[in-house]
């Protein structure tokens, strides 16, 4: 698994998602000490909604130029608008409308390379799941590392050095992802609005897909969405540790991805999601701070493995020509899911005490997990694409070329676009 290319890619992804944990908590600091936490809540809400914008363009123009580029622009972009940011900080207090606007163009970078995540994933791994949980292993030990590093550096050297080093994070990932090679699928001529409608019916023909992303919605606003801010006022000074907890389930919850391969990778993992119900039950509960953690360890081991199977089934079962598309409309309404749980928070507490919202919630997500082995196609989609799989015109597996003198079967894989089924799931 660990090409050139795989290794290039993991550093970016690396490096570039510590920038992403480490910016939360940096404008939390920097910037409420400005000023205060209004002004904090306006620069994330800006960011997150630019972001949610222009992910569906995204993926069209991602399919079109090829997503290592627009990757690559997009940590330029990143780049700059937290090196103006570092720089504004050395008078002090820089003007708020300078925070909204580059908030605003670092959303917007965000929500264009966000798309493009799933789709490099087949193009640099021969073996798209155990990628994937490498991957996930890497996002759970920035999400831990990402705001200590930002809360030291604010403390100890300030927003300047903290900017700095956040912009330099996307620096390196630009860098890695320039030293990546990789083939890239020419899109049929078509306008932009043909380019959106083409993602639409490829998401709207796998009934599998859609009908997770419906369950994922009710997910997002009565489980995820609240869960931070409701969970952080409940748990109090021990939120450190639980966070820590579950982010160490989730490196658990990749190690077991790696391992392990089931037939039928969405069952599997939907059943594993059932460990979930540890996370708000336990906040709901309120027990000592040991079975606190053990419920967080839990869940966070179970929502990496779903994850894995989850991006792993999107990668190989979409044309490479295309999915950047239909990851865009999968990951815009996940996402909008969680925004409208984090929006309603505050006036949920003013109805609700917010142990007894998790206990619902911890109802609502065994729920999830039982709708989600209902649902026939999600059940039984294996790793060989069925008639609904296949989309409407791009075969799901070109042929690979023969080989050619001195080239590996590595190289192979990576020409064809990187989905060639790994042999532990034939059967």
């Amino acid at each position: 698994m660990w090409t050139r290319n795989f290794t290039l890619y993991f550093g970016a992804r690396t490096v570039s998602l510590l920038g992403d944990a480490m910016m939360p908590v940096a404008s939390a600091l920097a910037v409420g000490r400005v000023y205060g936490i209004a002004g904090v809540g306006y620069v994330l809400a800006l960011w997150t909604a630019s972001a949610v914008l222009v992910m569906v363009f995204g993926g069209v123009v991602a399919d079109r130029i090829g997503a290592r580029r627009l990757m690559v622009g997009a940590d330029a972009v990143r780049v700059a608008t937290q090196g103006v940011v570092a720089v504004a900080f050395l008078d002090g207090a820089p003007p708020y409308a300078l925070l909204l606007a580059t908030a605003c163009l670092s959303g917007v970078a965000a929500g264009v390379f966000e798309p493009c995540v799933n789709g490099m994933v087949p193009l640099v791994a021969a073996d798209p799941q155990r990628a994937n949980a490498t991957l996930k292993i890497a996002e759970a030990v920035t999400q831990l590392a990402g705001p200590a590093l930002a809360g030291v550096l604010i403390v100890t050297a300030g927003p300047v050095v903290v900017y700095t080093v956040d912009a330099a994070t996307f620096l390196v990932s630009g860098v890695c992802l320039l030293l990546v090679r990789v083939a890239v699928p020419r899109p049929e001529p078509s306008g932009a609005l043909g380019d959106l409608r083409r993602g639409w019916q490829e998401f709207r023909a796998r009934s599998w897909m859609w009908s997770v992303i419906l369950v994922w919605v009710f997910w997002g606003v009565l489980v995820v969405g609240p869960y931070v801010p409701l969970s952080s006022q409940v748990i109090g000074a021990d939120y450190g540790w639980v966070m820590a907890a579950l982010g160490l389930g989730t490196v658990l919850g990749g190690l077991v991805a790696i391992r392990l391969r089931p037939r039928r990778p969405l069952a599997a993992g939907a059943a594993a999601l059932s460990g979930y119900v540890a996370v708000p039950l336990t906040v709901a509960l309120g027990p000592p701070l040991p079975l606190l953690m053990a419920g967080h360890l839990l869940g966070g081991c179970a929502l990496a493995f779903w994850s894995v199977m989850w991006s792993t089934s999107v990668q190989t079962q979409v044309a490479p020509d295309v999915v950047n598309r239909v990851n865009a409309y999968q990951v815009a309404g996940s996402v909008a899911g969680m925004a409208v749980g984090q929006a309603l928070a505050g006036p949920v507490t003013a109805l609700v005490e917010p142990r007894v919202f998790m206990l619902g919630s911890a109802l609502v997500t065994a729920g999830v997990a039982a709708a989600l082995l209902l649902i026939g196609p999600v059940r039984r989609l294996g790793w060989e694409p069925g008639p609904e799989t296949t989309g409407t015109e791009v075969p799901l597996t070109p042929p690979a070329p023969p080989a050619q003198p001195g080239q590996t079967e590595s190289d192979r894989v990576v020409r064809t676009g990187g989905l060639e089924p790994p042999r532990c799931f034939h059967q």
